[in-house]
């Protein structure tokens, strides 16, 4: 008997470089090596205690049963509430789709709006879910570089540029993975402007939010122009903000019409999110905020810390990031070189190198779309930021 063919669409994706690079570092661990992780973009902090204790409570309420297919209307309300008084964007509870994961909410959003034939215009240095996730729709994506001199900013120009008549939406990432880059609003203004000329949409991952330093500030895509909310669809989640990654909880805002689609089809294909954690996540949402302000306090200390450090990495330099978590460091200076007995060509030969030989957990520039950068992520603790940053120029230095 014949075994399965897989379909085509098996070819296009390919395994999570973050998680690749993750798993790899854990295997190294589990032989007793010491490893210095900074692979994955997960807070290396607890849940806050009132988000645990509101899961216990809905545990024992027996809250553990299925919910409606978008989520709790509880919850939906809150986070429609969130984005009207917050954000000022006016929102009522028909537009939010509660789902497993900010991933998810992205998923959920390509498939009512992209299909066969459409151009996704993404700019690089760009998450390494979002163009095999466009690729599954059967959509392409058009990425479009931006580079270190420009502060890895997508410009109007370039938009416009690449705009063409089968172009069909807009993907934006601010505060920014792998970057760490946040968007002024006068600079999302000005692509606000582009896009509402262009008559494409626009998906905005807010997932890193909260998460902002010095003066920075996020900037909610959708509030810039009175047209923008029927043309956006806005994703977040609790994930980072209040570190609760495993908890698997994200979200999209958007028209009515693409949220009734999201729905329908979220619920065939996973039904709904699990119920602890959507209660887990109204505590998190409508409860106290200490947590989150603690934790942007600890990340600031770590990243005024990895950029004295990086000054100190011989051939390296990074864009200062304002938001989010990480640092992206261009080691393009080392490919030719050979460290440890390896050649080095690119940023995989590098990353490969560096937690082999030196044992240092990065994740190579070319998975988000950028060759010649390695991201670091600093959501972890001051002790491994140090021994990994030693260990890194050791091995630069060898």
């Amino acid at each position: 008997m014949a075994g399965f063919r897989l379909a085509g669409r098996s070819n296009l994706i390919a395994p999570s470089a973050t998680l690749a690079m993750a798993a790899e570092a854990r295997r190294l661990k589990s032989q007793g090596i010491e490893v210095f992780d900074f692979s994955l973009g997960e807070p290396d902090f607890d849940t806050p205690q009132n988000v645990q204790e509101a899961a216990f409570k809905a545990i024992r309420g027996g809250q553990t049963h299925y919910t409606p297919p978008a989520g709790l209307p509880e919850l939906r309300k809150a986070i429609a509430q969130h984005y009207t008084d917050r954000e000022k964007l006016p929102t009522v509870l028909e537009q939010v789709v509660v789902s497993n994961g900010a991933k998810h909410s992205i998923h959920n959003a390509l498939m009512a709006v992209c299909q066969e034939g459409d151009e996704v215009i993404i700019p690089a240095p760009y998450w390494v879910s979002y163009s095999d996730l466009v690729k599954l729709t059967g959509a392409t994506p058009v990425v479009i570089q931006t580079t270190e001199a420009e502060g890895f900013k997508l410009s109007p120009e370039k938009f416009r540029q690449a705009l063409t008549p089968r172009s069909r939406l807009l993907m934006m990432n601010s505060p920014s993975n792998p970057t760490g880059v946040v968007y002024t609003r006068e600079e999302l203004q000005a692509l606000a402007e582009a896009v509402l000329e262009s008559g494409i949409g626009v998906l905005s991952d807010e997932i890193y939010e909260q998460l902002c330093y010095g003066s920075a500030r996020p900037t909610c895509f959708a509030t810039l122009h009175p047209d923008l909310p029927e043309r956006t669809i806005t994703i977040s989640g609790v994930s980072k903000t209040y570190a609760m990654t495993g908890w698997r909880i994200g979200w999209s805002v958007a028209p009515a019409s693409i949220s009734k689609f999201m729905t329908d089809l979220q619920s065939q294909e996973t039904s709904n999110p699990c119920s602890v954690s959507q209660l887990a996540a109204l505590e998190a949402i409508t409860g106290p905020q200490e947590s989150v302000e603690e934790m942007i306090a600890e990340f600031t200390r770590r990243r005024a810390y990895v950029l004295e450090r990086v000054k100190t990495l011989p051939g390296v330099t990074c864009v200062p990031p304002d938001g989010a978590f990480y640092a992206f460091l261009n080691v393009s200076s080392h490919f030719g070189r050979t460290l440890k007995g390896v050649h080095i060509a690119n940023s995989t030969d590098f990353c490969l190198t560096a937690l082999s030989q030196a044992h240092v957990a990065l994740v190579m520039g070319a998975a988000f779309g950028a060759e010649g950068y390695a991201r670091m992520s600093f959501a972890t603790s001051m002790s491994i930021i140090e021994k990994g940053f030693d260990a890194l120029e050791r091995f630069l230095s060898s």
